[in-house]
């Protein structure tokens, strides 16, 4: 596959990694992960990941900036911005092979705790900082951690825009946090940064995209969706493939 090929293939996931979250606020980047690992090896994936994750974040953001919860997202920040900075910093170093099957454990993990899970109580605003602090770090690992954040913030009782607006906002945080590590630790190659900007138009079109069909979609048909997503890409990372 030559250069523009990848781009193009890298650009349809881009598109449909920010639809999906426009839509549900998560789910997108954990999808989107092993089709850039298979593309440029999960060293050059997950810097990559976070360049289009921070474009689709920042777009939801606008999109939905009236109903953000800011002191919310403040709480959240105290505890992303110095664990991101720490995983992204051991992410240079970690072993390929291990990261690779722990990510497709933690990708089955996400799906059987959403069903086994109860119905968490409310958390209180402090209580994102260890939301964040954990959403931090595996972020900075794994790429993306959204589908077991997503749970906290629904169960402060945001929906919809308020919703989507503080998850995103909150993890725009987080992004940058990431970005300066793999910057001090040499992962934010040209390559890296050439496809960053190179896939923000599509990034930018997805979300634009799930904005306008939020609400049109069966929930139920669209949580099912994701799960064997997740579940068919944990498999594939679990057996090397």
């Amino acid at each position: 596959m030559n250069g523009w090929e990848t781009l193009g293939v890298a650009s349809v996931a881009a598109f449909v990694l920010a639809m999906v979250s426009a839509v549900a606020g998560f789910g997108g980047g954990v999808l989107l992960l092993p089709v850039f690992t298979a593309l440029f090896g999960l060293r050059v994936a997950v810097p990559m990941l976070t360049l289009t994750q921070l474009t689709s974040n920042v777009s939801r953001v606008w999109l939905n900036r009236h109903e953000i919860r800011w002191r919310l997202v403040g709480w959240f920040a105290l505890g992303a911005v110095p664990l991101a900075v720490v995983g992204g910093l051991l992410l240079a170093h970690a072993p390929l092979t291990a990261l690779k099957r722990g990510l497709g454990v933690f990708l089955i993990a996400v799906v059987i705790w959403r069903h086994l899970r109860p119905t968490p109580r409310r958390p209180s605003d402090p209580a994102f900082t260890a939301v964040g602090a954990a959403s931090g770090l595996g972020s900075a690992l794994l790429g993306s951690v959204g589908p077991l954040t997503a749970p906290f913030f629904l169960a402060y009782g945001l929906t919809r825009a308020a919703y989507i607006g503080t998850e995103a906002a909150s993890a725009v945080t987080m992004h940058l946090s990431k970005i300066a590590a793999y910057g001090a630790g040499d992962l934010l190659t040209r390559q890296v940064l050439l496809y960053g900007v190179a896939l923000t138009p599509a990034t930018l079109a997805g979300t634009w995209a799930g904005k306008r069909i939020v609400g049109r979609i069966s929930d139920r048909v669209f949580v099912i969706l994701v799960e064997v997503g997740l579940l068919a890409a944990g498999a594939l990372f679990i057996l090397g493939l």
